[in-house]
Protein backbone atom coordinates (compact mmCIF):
# COMPACT_ATOMS: atom_id res chain seq x y z
CA UNK A 1 0.00 0.00 0.00
CA UNK A 2 2.96 2.35 0.48
CA UNK A 3 5.47 1.34 -2.19
CA UNK A 4 5.29 3.60 -5.25
CA UNK A 5 2.55 5.72 -3.62
CA UNK A 6 2.24 9.45 -3.08
CA UNK A 7 1.88 10.19 0.64
CA UNK A 8 0.76 13.29 2.51
CA UNK A 9 1.55 13.71 6.21
CA UNK A 10 -0.17 16.62 7.89
CA UNK A 11 1.62 17.76 11.02
CA UNK A 12 4.61 15.96 9.54
CA UNK A 13 7.21 17.97 11.48
CA UNK A 14 5.96 16.76 14.88
CA UNK A 15 7.52 13.90 16.84
CA UNK A 16 5.21 11.21 15.46
CA UNK A 17 5.29 12.69 11.96
CA UNK A 18 9.10 12.68 11.91
CA UNK A 19 9.22 9.10 13.19
CA UNK A 20 6.66 8.03 10.58
CA UNK A 21 8.72 9.57 7.77
CA UNK A 22 11.81 7.81 9.10
CA UNK A 23 9.98 4.46 9.28
CA UNK A 24 8.51 4.73 5.78
CA UNK A 25 11.84 5.69 4.20
CA UNK A 26 13.61 2.83 6.00
CA UNK A 27 11.08 0.13 5.12
CA UNK A 28 9.28 1.14 1.90
CA UNK A 29 9.79 2.84 -1.44
CA UNK A 30 7.20 5.62 -1.67
CA UNK A 31 7.10 7.74 -4.78
CA UNK A 32 6.92 10.95 -2.75
CA UNK A 33 6.18 12.08 0.82
CA UNK A 34 4.66 15.54 1.18
CA UNK A 35 5.21 17.07 4.60
CA UNK A 36 2.52 19.61 5.43
CA UNK A 37 2.91 21.87 8.49
CA UNK A 38 2.93 25.49 9.63
CA UNK A 39 6.46 25.62 11.06
CA UNK A 40 9.15 26.61 8.57
CA UNK A 41 11.97 26.16 11.12
CA UNK A 42 11.00 22.56 11.83
CA UNK A 43 10.66 21.93 8.12
CA UNK A 44 14.21 23.17 7.55
CA UNK A 45 15.49 20.94 10.36
CA UNK A 46 13.63 18.00 8.85
CA UNK A 47 15.02 18.78 5.39
CA UNK A 48 18.52 18.53 6.85
CA UNK A 49 17.73 15.37 8.83
CA UNK A 50 16.54 13.58 5.69
CA UNK A 51 18.99 15.20 3.27
CA UNK A 52 19.88 11.79 1.80
CA UNK A 53 16.24 11.32 0.75
CA UNK A 54 15.56 14.75 -0.69
CA UNK A 55 14.38 13.33 -4.02
CA UNK A 56 11.40 11.72 -2.24
CA UNK A 57 10.43 14.58 0.09
CA UNK A 58 8.39 17.70 -0.59
CA UNK A 59 7.78 20.38 2.03
CA UNK A 60 4.55 22.36 2.09
CA UNK A 61 4.14 25.26 4.51
CA UNK A 62 0.43 25.50 5.23
CA UNK A 63 -2.42 25.12 7.69
CA UNK A 64 -5.16 22.50 7.41
CA UNK A 65 -7.61 25.35 8.07
CA UNK A 66 -6.62 26.76 4.66
CA UNK A 67 -8.55 24.58 2.23
CA UNK A 68 -7.07 26.17 -0.88
CA UNK A 69 -3.49 25.46 0.24
CA UNK A 70 -4.42 21.97 1.41
CA UNK A 71 -6.03 21.32 -1.98
CA UNK A 72 -2.69 21.99 -3.66
CA UNK A 73 -0.89 19.59 -1.31
CA UNK A 74 -3.52 16.88 -1.86
CA UNK A 75 -3.10 16.68 -5.65
CA UNK A 76 -2.34 13.09 -6.82
CA UNK A 77 -2.04 11.83 -3.23
CA UNK A 78 -2.78 8.14 -2.49
CA UNK A 79 -2.49 8.03 1.31
CA UNK A 80 -3.10 10.73 3.94
CA UNK A 81 -1.73 10.40 7.45
CA UNK A 82 -3.56 13.14 9.33
CA UNK A 83 -1.48 14.01 12.41
CA UNK A 84 -1.96 17.79 12.56
CA UNK A 85 -3.94 18.97 15.58
CA UNK A 86 -4.03 21.27 18.56
CA UNK A 87 -3.09 18.73 21.23
CA UNK A 88 -2.45 20.57 24.49
CA UNK A 89 -5.40 20.40 26.86
CA UNK A 90 -4.83 23.74 28.60
CA UNK A 91 -4.20 25.64 25.36
CA UNK A 92 -7.44 24.29 23.90
CA UNK A 93 -9.33 25.08 27.10
CA UNK A 94 -8.34 28.74 26.93
CA UNK A 95 -8.68 28.95 23.13
CA UNK A 96 -11.66 26.69 22.39
CA UNK A 97 -12.65 28.03 19.00
CA UNK A 98 -9.07 27.78 17.76
CA UNK A 99 -9.27 24.09 18.70
CA UNK A 100 -12.52 23.82 16.72
CA UNK A 101 -10.94 25.47 13.66
CA UNK A 102 -8.05 23.01 13.57
CA UNK A 103 -9.44 19.82 15.11
CA UNK A 104 -12.89 19.97 13.51
CA UNK A 105 -13.00 22.32 10.52
CA UNK A 106 -9.48 21.26 9.49
CA UNK A 107 -10.51 17.60 9.49
CA UNK A 108 -13.55 18.35 7.37
CA UNK A 109 -11.20 19.99 4.85
CA UNK A 110 -9.09 16.81 4.84
CA UNK A 111 -12.20 14.67 4.30
CA UNK A 112 -13.71 16.71 1.46
CA UNK A 113 -10.43 17.06 -0.44
CA UNK A 114 -9.59 13.37 0.03
CA UNK A 115 -12.89 12.46 -1.61
CA UNK A 116 -12.40 15.04 -4.37
CA UNK A 117 -8.90 13.75 -5.16
CA UNK A 118 -9.75 10.02 -4.98
CA UNK A 119 -7.29 9.40 -2.15
CA UNK A 120 -7.16 5.68 -1.32
CA UNK A 121 -6.71 5.80 2.47
CA UNK A 122 -7.03 8.41 5.21
CA UNK A 123 -5.58 7.57 8.64
CA UNK A 124 -6.61 9.91 11.45
CA UNK A 125 -4.72 9.91 14.77
CA UNK A 126 -6.86 10.74 17.79
CA UNK A 127 -6.42 10.44 21.56
CA UNK A 128 -7.84 8.56 24.53
CA UNK A 129 -9.06 11.98 25.71
CA UNK A 130 -11.81 11.58 23.11
CA UNK A 131 -13.37 8.84 25.27
CA UNK A 132 -15.99 10.45 27.54
CA UNK A 133 -14.32 13.85 27.05
CA UNK A 134 -14.35 16.52 29.75
CA UNK A 135 -12.17 19.09 28.00
CA UNK A 136 -12.27 21.05 24.75
CA UNK A 137 -9.41 19.13 23.19
CA UNK A 138 -11.09 15.78 23.88
CA UNK A 139 -14.45 17.02 22.59
CA UNK A 140 -12.93 18.29 19.33
CA UNK A 141 -10.97 15.06 18.81
CA UNK A 142 -14.13 13.00 19.40
CA UNK A 143 -16.00 15.12 16.87
CA UNK A 144 -13.09 14.61 14.48
CA UNK A 145 -13.47 10.84 14.92
CA UNK A 146 -17.18 11.08 14.18
CA UNK A 147 -16.51 13.14 11.05
CA UNK A 148 -14.00 10.53 9.85
CA UNK A 149 -16.42 7.65 10.49
CA UNK A 150 -19.35 9.43 8.85
CA UNK A 151 -17.17 10.23 5.83
CA UNK A 152 -16.89 6.52 5.15
CA UNK A 153 -20.67 6.56 4.64
CA UNK A 154 -21.24 9.65 2.52
CA UNK A 155 -18.13 9.34 0.31
CA UNK A 156 -20.40 7.49 -2.14
CA UNK A 157 -17.72 5.19 -3.56
CA UNK A 158 -15.20 2.54 -2.50
CA UNK A 159 -12.43 5.00 -1.69
CA UNK A 160 -11.12 6.63 0.39
CA UNK A 161 -11.10 4.18 3.29
CA UNK A 162 -11.24 6.32 6.44
CA UNK A 163 -10.28 5.04 9.89
CA UNK A 164 -9.18 6.39 13.28
CA UNK A 165 -6.48 5.49 15.80
CA UNK A 166 -6.74 6.44 19.48
CA UNK A 167 -3.40 6.88 21.23
CA UNK A 168 -2.50 7.26 24.89
CA UNK A 169 0.47 9.34 26.05
CA UNK A 170 3.31 8.88 23.56
CA UNK A 171 6.38 9.01 25.79
CA UNK A 172 9.25 11.18 24.61
CA UNK A 173 7.16 13.24 22.20
CA UNK A 174 7.63 16.99 22.16
CA UNK A 175 5.90 18.68 25.11
CA UNK A 176 5.39 15.39 26.96
CA UNK A 177 6.44 14.72 30.54
CA UNK A 178 9.88 13.22 29.89
CA UNK A 179 11.60 16.20 28.19
CA UNK A 180 9.98 18.51 30.76
CA UNK A 181 11.35 16.51 33.72
CA UNK A 182 14.78 16.29 32.09
CA UNK A 183 14.91 20.05 31.54
CA UNK A 184 13.86 20.74 35.12
CA UNK A 185 16.48 18.38 36.57
CA UNK A 186 19.17 19.79 34.31
CA UNK A 187 18.40 23.34 35.45
CA UNK A 188 17.64 22.57 39.12
CA UNK A 189 14.01 23.57 38.74
CA UNK A 190 11.16 22.21 40.89
CA UNK A 191 9.27 19.09 39.84
CA UNK A 192 5.55 19.80 39.72
CA UNK A 193 2.68 17.32 39.66
CA UNK A 194 -0.93 18.42 39.35
CA UNK A 195 -2.43 15.49 41.31
CA UNK A 196 -0.87 12.44 43.00
CA UNK A 197 -3.69 10.13 41.94
CA UNK A 198 -3.25 10.84 38.22
CA UNK A 199 -2.89 7.79 35.96
CA UNK A 200 -2.29 7.39 32.23
CA UNK A 201 -1.94 4.95 29.33
CA UNK A 202 1.55 5.04 27.79
CA UNK A 203 3.24 3.83 24.63
CA UNK A 204 6.55 4.47 22.90
CA UNK A 205 6.93 6.19 19.55
CA UNK A 206 8.13 3.12 17.64
CA UNK A 207 5.10 1.11 18.79
CA UNK A 208 2.83 4.00 17.80
CA UNK A 209 4.31 4.09 14.29
CA UNK A 210 4.00 0.34 13.85
CA UNK A 211 0.37 0.60 14.99
CA UNK A 212 -0.30 3.24 12.33
CA UNK A 213 1.10 1.03 9.59
CA UNK A 214 -0.43 -2.24 10.84
CA UNK A 215 -3.97 -0.86 11.02
CA UNK A 216 -3.74 0.21 7.38
CA UNK A 217 -3.54 -3.48 6.48
CA UNK A 218 -6.79 -4.41 8.23
CA UNK A 219 -9.02 -1.30 8.25
CA UNK A 220 -12.22 -1.74 6.25
CA UNK A 221 -13.60 1.76 6.86
CA UNK A 222 -15.13 3.70 9.75
CA UNK A 223 -13.48 1.82 12.62
CA UNK A 224 -11.68 3.27 15.64
CA UNK A 225 -8.58 1.23 16.56
CA UNK A 226 -7.01 1.35 20.02
CA UNK A 227 -3.80 -0.32 21.16
CA UNK A 228 -3.67 -2.32 24.35
CA UNK A 229 -1.33 -0.10 26.34
CA UNK A 230 0.50 -0.12 29.67
CA UNK A 231 -0.89 1.89 32.61
CA UNK A 232 1.21 3.98 35.01
CA UNK A 233 0.75 6.20 38.01
CA UNK A 234 2.24 9.52 36.98
CA UNK A 235 3.88 9.97 40.38
CA UNK A 236 5.73 6.65 39.87
CA UNK A 237 6.83 7.67 36.38
CA UNK A 238 8.16 10.97 37.73
CA UNK A 239 10.08 9.18 40.51
CA UNK A 240 11.78 6.97 37.92
CA UNK A 241 12.62 9.98 35.74
CA UNK A 242 14.04 11.96 38.66
CA UNK A 243 16.34 9.07 39.57
CA UNK A 244 17.47 8.62 35.97
CA UNK A 245 18.09 12.26 35.05
CA UNK A 246 19.64 13.17 38.41
CA UNK A 247 22.22 10.47 37.77
CA UNK A 248 22.71 11.64 34.18
CA UNK A 249 23.43 15.22 35.23
CA UNK A 250 25.35 14.32 38.41
CA UNK A 251 22.66 15.71 40.69
CA UNK A 252 21.37 14.44 43.99
CA UNK A 253 17.97 12.83 43.34
CA UNK A 254 16.80 13.53 46.88
CA UNK A 255 16.87 17.29 46.39
CA UNK A 256 14.13 17.09 43.75
CA UNK A 257 10.90 16.77 45.69
CA UNK A 258 7.60 16.45 43.85
CA UNK A 259 5.33 19.42 44.52
CA UNK A 260 1.57 18.96 44.04
CA UNK A 261 0.17 22.14 42.46
CA UNK A 262 -3.44 21.30 41.59
CA UNK A 263 -5.05 20.18 38.36
CA UNK A 264 -4.98 22.31 35.21
CA UNK A 265 -8.11 23.46 33.44
CA UNK A 266 -9.64 20.51 31.57
CA UNK A 267 -7.26 17.92 33.03
CA UNK A 268 -8.58 14.43 33.85
CA UNK A 269 -7.48 12.27 36.79
CA UNK A 270 -7.62 9.13 34.69
CA UNK A 271 -8.14 8.22 31.04
CA UNK A 272 -10.48 5.78 29.32
CA UNK A 273 -10.02 3.71 26.18
CA UNK A 274 -13.66 4.09 25.20
CA UNK A 275 -16.94 5.16 26.72
CA UNK A 276 -19.50 2.81 28.29
CA UNK A 277 -21.70 3.24 25.20
CA UNK A 278 -18.77 2.47 22.88
CA UNK A 279 -17.90 -0.64 24.89
CA UNK A 280 -21.17 -2.20 23.65
CA UNK A 281 -19.78 -2.25 20.11
CA UNK A 282 -16.14 -2.89 20.90
CA UNK A 283 -14.25 -6.03 19.88
CA UNK A 284 -10.74 -7.12 20.76
CA UNK A 285 -7.91 -9.53 20.09
CA UNK A 286 -4.58 -9.96 21.88
CA UNK A 287 -3.21 -6.59 20.75
CA UNK A 288 -5.99 -4.15 19.92
CA UNK A 289 -9.52 -2.98 20.52
CA UNK A 290 -11.79 -2.08 17.60
CA UNK A 291 -14.79 0.19 18.09
CA UNK A 292 -17.24 -0.52 15.28
CA UNK A 293 -19.24 2.30 13.69
CA UNK A 294 -22.65 3.16 15.11
CA UNK A 295 -23.94 4.09 11.66
CA UNK A 296 -25.55 0.85 10.49
CA UNK A 297 -24.81 1.44 6.80
CA UNK A 298 -21.06 1.41 7.60
CA UNK A 299 -21.27 -1.34 10.20
CA UNK A 300 -23.05 -3.66 7.76
CA UNK A 301 -20.11 -3.47 5.33
CA UNK A 302 -17.54 -4.62 7.90
CA UNK A 303 -16.61 -8.30 7.77
CA UNK A 304 -15.54 -9.27 11.30
CA UNK A 305 -14.08 -12.55 10.07
CA UNK A 306 -11.35 -10.55 8.32
CA UNK A 307 -9.90 -9.54 11.70
CA UNK A 308 -7.60 -12.06 13.43
CA UNK A 309 -8.92 -13.80 16.58
CA UNK A 310 -11.55 -11.14 17.19
CA UNK A 311 -14.01 -11.47 20.06
CA UNK A 312 -16.57 -9.24 21.75
CA UNK A 313 -15.08 -7.08 24.49
CA UNK A 314 -15.73 -8.40 28.00
CA UNK A 315 -17.19 -5.41 29.85
CA UNK A 316 -16.15 -6.85 33.22
CA UNK A 317 -12.56 -6.00 32.26
CA UNK A 318 -11.08 -2.54 32.96
CA UNK A 319 -11.08 -0.01 30.15
CA UNK A 320 -9.77 2.99 32.06
CA UNK A 321 -6.61 3.80 34.04
CA UNK A 322 -8.37 4.36 37.37
CA UNK A 323 -7.62 0.99 38.96
CA UNK A 324 -4.72 -0.29 36.90
CA UNK A 325 -3.16 -2.80 36.71
CA UNK A 326 -0.18 -0.44 37.08
CA UNK A 327 3.43 -0.96 36.11
CA UNK A 328 5.75 -0.98 39.12
CA UNK A 329 8.61 1.54 39.22
CA UNK A 330 11.01 -1.21 38.20
CA UNK A 331 8.77 -2.16 35.28
CA UNK A 332 8.48 1.50 34.24
CA UNK A 333 12.27 1.85 34.25
CA UNK A 334 12.66 -1.34 32.22
CA UNK A 335 9.99 -0.18 29.74
CA UNK A 336 11.71 3.19 29.25
CA UNK A 337 15.14 1.62 28.75
CA UNK A 338 13.99 -1.24 26.50
CA UNK A 339 12.18 1.21 24.22
CA UNK A 340 15.12 3.67 24.10
CA UNK A 341 13.06 6.42 25.70
CA UNK A 342 15.73 7.19 28.32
Amino acid sequence: MINDRNILITGGTGTIGTALIDYILANYEPKVIRIFSRDETKQNLLRYKFKNHEEKLRFFIGDIRDKERLNRAMKDIDIVFHLAALKHVVACEYNPFEAIKTNVLGIQNIIELSIDHNVKRVVYTSTDKAATPCNTMGVTKLLGEKLITAADYYKGKDIPIFHTLRFGNVLGSRGSIIPIIEENIKNNLPINLTHRDMTRYILDINTAIKFIIDTMKIAQGGEVFIMKMKVVKIVDLIDVLIEHFAKKYNKEAGKFQIKEIGMFAGEKLYEELFSIEESERTYENDNIFIILPQIKEIFSKINLSQFTNLKKFDQSQPFNTKNGPFLSKQEIKRYLINNNII
